[in-house]
């Protein structure tokens, strides 16, 4: 028996959609727990506890990291009664915004329930050396995310920009605007799913206080899933992901699937993500993290260079083929499922 344990969405992200399409394909039990994790409260934390306490002796249980990494004291126990195996989507401490003294906080906790877990899965190659550095790990697995087939975008002048992210300042929604406002002489509209309009709490006023002088030309729209999700990256020429820390950027290959080129900061597996295409070539162009001169100088490298933007499709279309559906991630955890590892 596999239970998959994960935290109850409050909005769209890439953690959560890889946690859903595993679920489907690999016919799993999926839990969704209440709580604010990593951080719950002492009543969604007992709920966990029961949960645990409930299953079967000798049971599966597949935890996504975000649940399970912040509450070592509510996971630990039940390791010699279950298989415990954490999907580890982003650090803990990776969130960007932590004071000092929670990150190491959370690093600790975090370090104590992985290694006390039967088995660590990560999304990356480089997420997977990382956790491993940083916890004293070994054998930590790597089921990166997969995509799912989508029809190819037609091509426009270039102009039509698309930032899809969540509105946190790992995202780098700040770093982004900086750089858009450093090429105001150039025509270009930028998009960004997932910052909503009005609410979304500090962050995302400060960002769309940071957007307003570039007027209307920055569109936020909110989150978007579905039909409206595809129809923006169907009217998309470029994918701009300017993030801080990224353990692989599911929004690249969603973005490559429909052979829209990807500007992005070249940090954790973002790299990986964008890959590189049966000739060798990169589908894109990767920055420095946290510059917003070094991602407003591509911004303008893709608006005025037209044999840039063909070339970059070209190979966008070539890596399109490549891409690996949800069924290989599916065999790739379920590989670690169904064997005994010890990190």
């Amino acid at each position: 028996m596999t239970v998959f344990v994960v935290p109850e969405p409050s909005a769209p992200s890439g953690g959560h959609t890889y946690d859903l399409r595993l679920a489907e394909v690999l016919g799993l039990d999926r839990v969704e727990v209440p709580g604010a994790w990593p951080r719950p409260g002492e009543r969604d934390r007992a709920g966990l506890e029961r949960l645990l306490a409930g299953l079967p002796r000798g049971a599966t249980v597949l935890l996504d990291g975000l649940v399970a990494c912040g509450v070592p004291e509510a996971v630990l126990p039940w390791a010699g009664r279950s298989r415990i195996v954490v999907l580890v989507h982003l650090p803990l401490a990776d969130e960007t915004g932590l004071a000092p003294a929670e990150a190491a906080d959370l690093e600790a906790r975090e370090r104590a329930v992985l290694r006390g877990a039967a088995a660590v899965i990560a999304t990356s190659g480089a997420a997977a050396r990382d956790l491993a550095a940083r916890h004293g790990l070994t054998g930590v697995a790597v089921a990166p995310p997969g995509v799912d087939p989508a029809p190819e975008a037609v091509p426009g002048d270039g102009t039509r920009l698309l930032c899809a992210a969540s509105p946190t300042p790992r995202k780098g929604h700040d770093l982004l605007f900086a750089a858009l406002d450093r090429v105001r002489d150039l025509p270009w509209t930028c998009a960004c799913p997932g910052l909503p309009a009005v609410g979304g709490g500090a962050w995302a006023a400060r960002v769309r206080e940071a957007a307003r002088p570039l007027g209307g030309r920055v569109s936020l729209p909110g989150p978007l899933t579905g039909a409206d999700l595809d129809a923006a990256y169907a009217a998309a020429d470029l994918l701009v992901l300017p993030t801080r820390a990224e353990t692989y950027g599911m929004v690249v290959t969603e973005a490559l699937a429909r052979a829209v080129p990807v500007l992005a900061s070249g940090v954790g597996g973002v790299p990986e993500a964008l890959g590189r295409d049966r000739a060798g070539a990169r589908p894109g162009l990767l920055v420095p993290p946290g510059d917003p001169d070094a991602l407003a100088r591509a911004l303008r490298l893709w608006l005025t260079d037209p044999a840039l933007r063909e070339r970059l499709r070209r190979s966008a279309r070539r890596r399109r083929a490549d891409l690996a559906g949800w069924e290989e991630t599916a065999r790739s955890v379920s590989a670690v499922l169904d064997r005994e590892v010890t990190p």
